[in-house]
């Protein structure tokens, strides 16, 4: 808002306020009408009505946009879709820029609600607005492109999408605008190009903060913590996530405070941490829930299934996952999300194996492969090859566990490495192999420890048990390796406490609650054999000076 504008508006204006109606004339009139009070705001649309019926509709059109972009952020999405395909259709052909920005915002609330024929008509509104905007000889960047791709994705034109995908990447966009960094970064993780998407998220970010926008910053955390994931980067994007779990709660966007739970609890199934995860999910949900917000009940439901496979309950992961990989059927919608569901196919594939449900676990292996086929994620030749192994009859399947590790070379990506070579363990130890079985299971556990998945590797060690290898226990003597058996999120509280937080300063710095806090205390206690935080300090500061000779 301009400085010489009042922050709110009495019931009773003077007649003559010029100022003002220039203003709602030259174009900021959302600026105007977003910040009013209720009581504000009619007197505000009747002066314009007044003034020219042509401002009316603009007028409106450009509160609709600001109410619906300020909704996406922290209210339903349906109703941020409502207002923004409104607010597209009252600007019309009079103003194809801003247009396109609210049928380009409509797009994105129909994407956060998984309303995959409502994402496909905004870009389409999208990509008529901006072939206007642009003119015969006109260049809108990235944004013409990132739209074509968009849609020829949703309409199931591969070629075409990546075509235009490619473009929108190729642009390269200013270091200083953090909106179509977003959009590259967006471009980049659909075409399957990781590196990339983490390379412009990395760049939204610090756009923002040059511009010292904290939504903003929000926002791009949201990418890069989501880009990080991707690239199997758990520990940092539990790092992006909290910052930008608290940017998000200090600018009052729910939405997106609910999705970098969401990315919290993906991290915590990693490490295995099941009461960090529970918290995440449930609170995620919550707000997912209340605001139509599928993409984030999806990552947040396949968070849990995660962990269940973690703690090996296969039949709880297999109904849990079950219903978010369920095609559509009876004129009923998908259950998942219809751009992540294809993630948490190789999830759910192997619970159902697991689990005795292999009808079930074909199906999906056989969506999962006409998915797979188009790039979008590197990972699933691997994962495909994997989930054909846990299918194969017989001795069938080593053949496809070779061919597993041989893509995962190639793809990188520790944590789904670790747990590729702990199925090949295990579907060798359960035909006799126990040799064979030790040398991937000993992979595994080196995997899961070297990204941080303390459950994941306590399963490993139980594998080697199993086969016959003596001395699996986690390390337990002095400094370091006693804080190796704690969970990375109890590994930090324990640092904390080292530097004489209490339990409700470590609670909001991590952003979980006191009892969470209080929780992993118990569980430090009684794994380090400690019965004091002056004691658990002491190991902390041993692990910091063995760490400093080294």
């Amino acid at each position: 808002m301009p400085a010489t504008m009042p922050a709110t508006l009495p019931a009773t204006v003077p007649a003559t306020m010029p100022a003002t109606m220039h203003r709602l004339a030259d174009g900021t009139v959302a600026l105007v009408l977003a910040e009013q009070p209720p009581h504000g705001r009619p007197f505000l649309v009747t002066l314009v009505e007044e003034r020219d019926p042509h401002a009316r509709d603009h007028a409106r059109a450009r509160l609709e946009l600001a109410r619906g972009t300020t909704t996406l952020g922290s209210g339903p999405v349906p109703d941020a879709l409502a207002s923004l395909t409104l607010a597209t259709a009252l600007l019309g052909d009079e103003a194809p820029l801003l247009a396109l920005r609210a049928a380009v915002a409509a797009a994105d609330a129909a994407w956060a609600a998984g309303d995959r024929a409502a994402c496909a008509q905004a870009l389409t509104t999208a990509e008529q607005h901006a072939a206007r905007a642009a003119g015969p000889a006109g260049d809108l960047g990235a944004m013409t492109d990132y739209v074509s791709g968009m849609l020829a994705l949703l309409e199931e034109r591969p070629d075409d999408a990546r075509r235009s995908l490619r473009r929108a990447v190729a642009h390269d966009p200013a270091l200083t605008d953090p909106e179509p960094l977003l959009r590259a970064t967006a471009a980049a993780l659909l075409l399957g190009d990781i590196e990339a998407g983490v390379g412009f998220g990395a760049r939204s970010l610090a756009a923002a903060r040059l511009r010292g926008d904290d939504a903003a910053v929000a926002q791009a955390l949201e990418h890069l913590a989501y880009a990080e994931l991707r690239a199997g980067r758990h520990a940092r994007a539990r790092t992006h996530a909290v910052e930008g779990l608290a940017a998000a709660a200090q600018t009052g966007r729910e939405n997106t405070a609910a999705h970098h739970r969401a990315i919290l609890a993906l991290a915590a199934s990693v490490a295995g941490d099941v009461d960090e995860a529970a918290e995440h999910v449930a609170r995620a949900l919550a707000t997912a829930r209340d605001h139509g917000l599928m993409q984030t009940a999806t990552l947040a439901l396949w968070a849990a299934g995660r962990l269940d496979l973690a703690r090996g309950r296969p039949v709880e992961a297999a109904a849990r996952l079950g219903e978010l990989v369920r095609p559509p059927s009876g004129g009923a919608p998908a259950a998942g999300h219809f751009a992540v569901r294809h993630l948490v196919m190789p999830s759910f594939v192997e619970a159902a194996v697991a689990s005795g449900q292999q009808d079930l676990a074909r199906a999906v292996a056989e969506e999962y492969a006409a998915w797979a086929s188009f790039g979008a994620d590197p990972l699933a030749p691997a994962l495909l090859a994997r989930c054909c192994a846990l299918l194969a009859p017989g001795d069938a399947g080593e053949l496809h566990f070779r061919r597993a590790l041989e893509l995962h070379a190639t793809a990188g990506g520790d944590f789904e490495l670790a747990r590729t070579q702990l199925l090949f363990g295990q579907w060798l130890r359960r035909r006799r192999r126990p040799s064979r079985a030790r040398d991937h299971l000993r992979d595994a556990l080196h995997g899961f420890e070297r990204c941080g998945g303390a459950a994941w590797a306590e399963l490993a060690r139980s594998e080697l048990r199993a086969a016959g290898q003596a001395g699996t226990a986690a390390p337990v003597s002095g400094g370091a390796e006693v804080l190796s058996r704690l969970t990375p999120h109890q590994q930090c509280i324990a640092r904390c406490v080292a530097d004489g937080d209490t339990n409700r300063e470590i609670a909001r710095r991590l952003s979980v609650s006191v009892r969470t806090v209080d929780h992993h205390l118990r569980n430090i206690f009684v794994t380090l054999g400690v019965r004091s935080r002056v004691e658990l300090a002491r190991i902390v500061a041993a692990e910091q000076r063995t760490a400093s000779a080294g």
